[in-house]
């Protein structure tokens, strides 16, 4: 029995590197990239403009057999474009306003008759526009809820990224955004844990840069995992998005806990060996697809 269809809600965009290079790419979108090369067809719900850029978009989409389904064209306004700078080897991200993501239309939404995992960030959310688009998708939807908080200033408000998480079934975020939404203990699994019960979660998974990520849930299971010893990296743009893409590939198919911690350290740590934040080159896919029996 083949399970239900993921749905990817959020931003595409094209990120700008200082080296003059382009790449394709978004959380959401990056998101879906992964879920398509591991044979999920995830349903990716975003809208573009009627550009240059647009036209590229739909043609990457096209080139890797993602769904257009959910993909909207915007007459008014432009496909999204992000400044990436590298910062003592972190990305810095200059996001630009009033994008065609801003404004995903509720009424043009793919009709879901699935309860599969939804996906969602907070940027797309930024815009009254695509905040009502997202509402009426979690009102139809039957499935379970990941949210990947992907805190980016100044597009963020507290309040309202949590009450997104209050609806959310699991959440995952850095050790920084678990510190800027959770008052109270500095000690980091106190704070997991209030975090978790606080917002009624089924799982939370906090990543922590070389230190790897910790991931708990609901039934008191506690897992841990590091990044690949000997790393070679390249740069970290798109590495928590690989990470995202995994657990939730884990939540669909039902892995054990530490299992889908340890498989998505693994494929998070391929890719920061990778310029950008998603790979072209199908057989990068193809070896964690077999090691996983996928």
């Amino acid at each position: 029995m083949n399970k239900p269809r993921i749905q990817i809600f959020g931003e595409v965009l094209f990120d700008h590197f200082p080296d003059g290079s382009v790449v394709l790419g978004g959380a959401p979108f990056n998101v879906a990239w992964h879920l398509q090369a591991f044979k999920q067809n995830p349903c990716f719900i975003s809208r573009i403009g009627t550009d240059d850029t647009g036209a590229a978009v739909q043609a990457g989409m096209e080139n890797w057999q993602m769904d257009l389904s959910g993909l909207q064209r915007d007459t008014e306004h432009p496909t999204g474009t992000v400044l990436v700078r590298i910062e003592q080897g972190e990305p810095s991200y200059l996001i630009v306003p009033e994008q065609a993501y801003d404004f995903i239309d509720a009424e043009q939404l793919p009709e879901n008759r699935e309860a599969g995992l939804l996906y969602h960030g907070s940027l797309a959310l930024r815009n009254a526009v695509s905040r009502q688009a997202l509402a009426r998708l979690k009102r139809n939807h039957r499935g379970k809820v990941f949210m990947d908080v992907n805190l980016r200033a100044p597009w963020w408000d507290k309040t309202e990224v949590l009450a997104w998480v209050g609806e959310a079934d699991w959440v995952k975020l850095n050790h920084l955004e678990l510190q800027a939404l959770q008052a109270g203990s500095a000690d980091f699994d106190v704070a997991m844990q209030a975090f978790l019960a606080e917002h009624q979660l089924q799982g939370l998974v906090v990543t922590r840069g070389e230190k790897g990520a910790v991931a708990i849930n609901a039934d008191g299971q506690r897992a841990a995992a590091v990044p690949v010893t000997a790393l070679q990296v390249v740069d970290t743009v798109g590495a928590g998005d690989a990470f995202a893409a995994v657990l939730m590939l884990g939540i669909q198919l039902e892995w054990p806990l530490q299992l889908i911690l340890e498989r998505a350290q693994a494929f998070a740590s391929g890719i920061v060996g990778r310029r950008g934040a998603t790979v072209q080159d199908g057989s990068f896919y193809r070896c964690f697809a077999r090691e996983w029996a996928l």
